[in-house]
């Protein structure tokens, strides 16, 4: 029988779209692969005919094995074409590994057929990679990286509503009235064209903003502001970007106007107190009663959640979100974090604003990552 490892090991099964795989490989693969690390620290990759030349080549693996050798194993012990679970088995019993540590979102049936074959399995914490957390000098230049194609993204969603001129209180480009769908896809093809893959861009006109993750679609009105928040991932580095303008083609009414400075300056605030060391509550809750102190209540009005009713920011890195979470709750902020903060305000039949910026966590403050201006009116 092999011996049991007295530290841990680590499984993953996952493709290029897993946070956990990219961090611990670095390796874009779209198929779903086996990747161990051992308690002593040994990476070792189990790749497919179609990927096993190129993980030899090109990854950080100490070894790469066949997946298809451990397959032919499997199948002949078992009479037929296997399960994972009896590959992975084959697997960790050739590495003389009885027991592994798995992140929380490991295959569900994969973990249970392993244990079915004695194969000790036991969920990590989340982060699984706690390190994944504080970001590298050179995670840091990939997220900027991001930042300059998600700020070219932004410049051509706006410079298409500066460009639309307005007709009968709508905005109309080439002969037609401008829509949200226009809009978002003018960002989305500055976005492709540089290399990063952009998900559910937000263009929300108007009252559409109300709901704050609400992707936006139909034509767009003058003097309305529109909400735009534009969150790709690289390609090649897996990392994301993310930002958000609210602008106005034509002239904001007073109302618009007066939110607008409330949620940037509220913007500001939070900027100001994030340092090494901040509770992400005190943060969160500074926002909050700045905007009570305007005169901009939150919460259930008029049967609607209205005013500011989500969490100020959160971690970004190979996830668009992932830990810490600005709002409530004990999290704290520490140097190397990359963060974003994002306070908004949403009035029912107003419409919405929201100021998002992505910042870098430093022991006395903030570096920030977004360089596009912040202004409300386009004209």
């Amino acid at each position: 029988m092999p011996k049991k490892s007295s530290a841990t090991n680590v499984l993953l099964y996952a493709d290029e779209s897993d946070a956990n795989m990219m961090y611990a490989t670095r390796f874009a693969c779209p198929d779903p692969f086996i990747f161990i690390k051992t308690s002593r620290g040994r990476r070792i990759y189990v790749m497919s005919d179609l990927e096993i030349d190129r993980a030899k080549a090109n990854s950080n693996a100490h070894r790469v094995l066949s997946l298809s050798d451990f397959t032919a194993r499997a199948r002949h012990k078992k009479g037929r074409t296997p399960k994972v679970a009896e590959v992975v088995a084959e697997v960790l019993r050739e590495l003389r590994i009885r027991s592994v540590n798995v992140p929380i979102n490991f295959p569900v049936a994969v973990a249970d057929g392993l244990r079915e074959l004695n194969v000790g399995v036991r969920v990590g914490p989340d982060p699984f990679f706690p390190k994944r957390l504080i970001k590298s000098d050179e995670e840091v230049k990939w997220i900027r990286q991001t930042m300059r194609t998600t700020e070219e993204g932004m410049a051509a969603a706006i410079d298409l509503i500066r460009s639309s001129r307005i007709k009968n209180g709508w905005l109309v480009h080439g002969g037609r009235r401008l829509t949200a769908e226009r809009v978002r896809q003018a960002a989305n093809e500055a976005i492709f064209a540089r290399g990063c893959v952009p998900a559910l861009t937000i263009v929300a006109p108007g009252k559409q903003a109300c709901d704050p993750h609400e992707v936006g679609s139909g034509p767009i009105r003058a003097n309305e502001p529109v909400i735009i928040d534009i969150f790709p991932r690289a390609e090649r580095t897996g990392y994301f970007g993310d930002i958000t303008r609210t602008v106005v083609k034509g002239k904001a009414s007073d109302a618009v106007a007066k939110i607008y400075r409330t949620v940037l300056a509220g913007q500001r605030t939070g900027v100001k107190m994030i340092r090494h060391g901040t509770r992400c509550a005190d943060v969160h809750d500074a926002i909050l009663g700045f905007f009570a102190t305007r005169g901009f209540q939150s919460g259930p009005i008029d049967g609607r959640m209205q005013g500011f009713f989500h969490g100020t920011g959160h971690g970004l890195g190979l996830e668009i979100h992932e830990p810490p979470r600005i709002g409530p709750g004990p999290a704290v902020l520490k140097a190397g974090m990359v963060v974003t903060v994002e306070p908004g305000l949403y009035y029912w039949p107003i419409g919405g604003v929201r100021i998002e910026d992505t910042v870098l966590v430093t022991k006395d403050g903030v570096k920030n990552l977004t360089r596009f201006p912040k202004f409300l009116e386009v004209d």
